[in-house]
């Protein structure tokens, strides 16, 4: 019931990743510019604070050597002047890292919230064959976890790059404006940093990908076993469950772990290295000062400097690391993005309504040589062809795999043919968009699906601007009125698909009157009585044959009782018709047909 997690690798293509999601950020490159130069500008007056209050240190120290020799001594004015100006940079500069986190905050929930949107876009283009490949936790897992990887991420990158690498230049400069002799020894720790944080950054890589890809797993996971954890504990599933849970959380948490021992890792191994770089200052220059060459003041602010070179070196360290879990997160959510969709509808499609606004479709419907595979190398239904007048109930009936449900799929576009066409009133269905297609089919599946909502809203969804007269009316048709008025709020009573207040039958006749709201020109029925007791059943076959009059229809059946009034049957095996006529024809030719309705009374 689970699916195998598959080896996950790092990021296959970082540089195209950070460039499409560059290409994301262009609705908002005015706010990051302007971000960036007040950045810039809060960068270069935190730089100049040290020497500013070295400064300050220098008056203090000369006014103390000049009271102990008879002078005039300390300057208070010249330095609570010095300290009042240093004061107002440090508050301007807290100023503008406040607006310019303000902005990101912004720009990166933006991006979360376009991301999401596009994928909810995307998801609703791509054809279903999709979706067959990708369990609902690995899609959701892409949409959530990543998108906020991303957003969270971003926020905190943006402007830390560009401080990082201001802060360094700047620092540099003014480094060396004090003493090039100290500047040499603070910066030899500088390239050994940086050759640790990139061979850290390498190996933490592929976990931040595989920690990522994982987590995806999981959420499948949690996702298949608790959605069906009644079929799940039917079969004593629960330990192989727990067991493959065990083994894909074990993958996330080894990833995760070294994902982030490693990120953690990178932090004091800088620190160290440059504590290494900062004794070393501290001796020479404490030398220098000594022998008169550099004032005490700039001294203590060359030390403060080799600290703001530190920091940045450190954060450029877990910047990379923040960009690689974003590169993965983004790899993840692009791929959806890329995602081949379904064929572009006709550019000058065929519409399906009158100069009034009302449907002109008769329903006829004929499948000429149709060859359908899910894998194109395994061709399932095999130059198929069918007419079917208007108004006619049209049974298809067969084994498991037979094609049946392939077959309706298939007229209503779900999937593209590998040959062959399908005609609506004589025209290709490809000549209409899929939306008018799929705007004349009503339909009831054998698995009842309802959202999080209102009964009379559930009912009401194939058709949103129908009255509460006609959703009366239509549930009176499918036999669920009687049950909706004994619940206590009635048809505003709020349901969902996990809703263990009403049982599966009854679940299964709020579909069917969704159907008979919708009044479609055709009809399909896939197993629609399968969760319904035999009464009930009997009383939705007498609505069904009211709902069926005048519409063409096609009935998917595995109890063969409920198809015998049906116009014409077709008996398919292995995605070929075998037999087709009406059931006593059927019977009395003793086939296969006469075979799968015997065998389901045999006994």
């Amino acid at each position: 019931m689970s699916r195998r997690p598959v080896q996950a690798a790092k990021a296959k293509n970082f540089k195209k990743t950070m460039l499409d999601l560059i290409r994301h950020l262009r609705p908002y490159y005015g706010k990051i510019i302007f971000v960036l130069f007040i950045t810039v500008i809060g960068t270069l007056l935190t730089i100049a604070g040290p020497k500013i209050s070295g400064e300050a240190t220098t008056l203090l120290f000369n006014g103390i050597v000049s009271k102990a020799s008879g002078g005039p001594g300390i300057d208070f004015m010249a330095i609570f002047r010095i300290l009042a100006f240093l004061l107002f940079i440090y508050l301007l500069s807290s100023l503008i890292t406040y607006c310019s986190n303000w902005i990101l905050s912004g720009v990166s929930t933006a991006i979360s919230y376009n991301l999401r949107r596009d994928i909810s876009l995307k998801l609703n283009r791509l054809p279903l064959k999709y979706f067959d490949g990708q369990t609902h936790g690995e899609i959701l897992s892409r949409v959530t976890n990543d998108v906020d990887n991303i957003s969270q991420n971003l926020n905190s990158s943006i402007q830390q790059i560009l401080s990082s690498v201001v802060t360094v230049i700047g620092v540099l400069v003014m480094m060396f404006s004090i003493s090039w002799k100290l500047s040499i020894i603070a910066l030899l720790v500088i390239p050994t940093s940086g050759l640790c944080a990139a061979f850290i950054v390498k190996k933490s890589q592929k976990y931040f990908y595989r920690q990522q890809t994982y987590l995806g797993h999981v959420n499948g996971h949690i996702e298949e076993m608790y959605g069906g954890h009644i079929i799940v504990k039917t079969f004593n599933y629960e330990d192989k469950a727990i067991a493959d849970f065990d083994v894909m959380n074990e993958e996330l948490f080894t990833s995760a772990h070294k994902s982030q021992f490693l990120s953690a890792v990178m932090h004091p191994v800088t620190v160290f290295l440059g504590n290494v770089g900062y004794v070393a200052v501290c001796l020479v220059g404490g030398l220098e000062v000594i022998q008169g060459r550099i004032p005490i003041g700039d001294i203590q602010a060359f030390i403060q400097y080799v600290r703001q070179m530190n920091q940045p070196v450190s954060q450029v360290a877990q910047i990379l690391n923040i960009l690689q879990a974003m590169a993965a997160s983004a790899e993840r959510v692009f791929e959806i993005l890329e995602e081949k969709e379904e064929d572009p509808d006709t550019e000058h499609p065929l519409s399906i309504y009158d100069d009034k606004g009302n449907i002109n479709i008769a329903g006829n419907v004929v499948f000429e040589n149709v060859r359908f595979g899910y894998d194109p190398d395994e061709i399932i239904i095999k130059n198929f062809s069918m007419y079917v007048a208007p108004g006619k109930q049209i049974a298809i009936v067969g084994p498991t795999g037979a094609g049946k449900t392939t077959l309706v799929k298939l007229l209503m576009r779900f999937y593209e043919l590998n040959g062959g066409a399908i005609y609506i009133d004589g025209h290709n269905i490809n000549d209409f968009t899929r939306h008018d297609l799929r705007s004349l089919f009503g339909m009831v599946l054998q698995d009842a699906w309802l959202y999080s909502g209102s009964i009379k809203d559930n009912i009401r969804y194939g058709k949103p601007d129908a009255s509460d007269e006609e959703v009366i009316k239509a549930a009176k048709m499918a036999y669920v009125d009687h049950f909706i008025r004994t619940l206590d709020d009635g048809y505003d009573t709020e349901i969902s698909e996990e809703s263990s207040a009403i049982s599966q039958g009854q679940k299964q006749l709020l579909t069917i009157a969704r159907a008979f709201l919708k009044n479609p020109k055709i009809l399909i029925l896939d197993e629609a009585t399968s969760s319904v007791d035999t009464r009930t059943e009997q009383l939705i076959q007498k609505g069904m044959e009211d709902l069926m009059k005048g519409r063409t229809s096609f009935v998917i059946a595995h109890r063969l009782s409920t198809i015998k009034n049906a116009d014409m049957i077709i008996v398919l095996k292995e995605g070929d018709i075998v037999e087709v006529g009406n059931h006593q024809d059927l019977l009395a030719k003793g086939g296969f047909y006469a075979e799968l309705y015997n065998s389901q009374f045999e006994g």
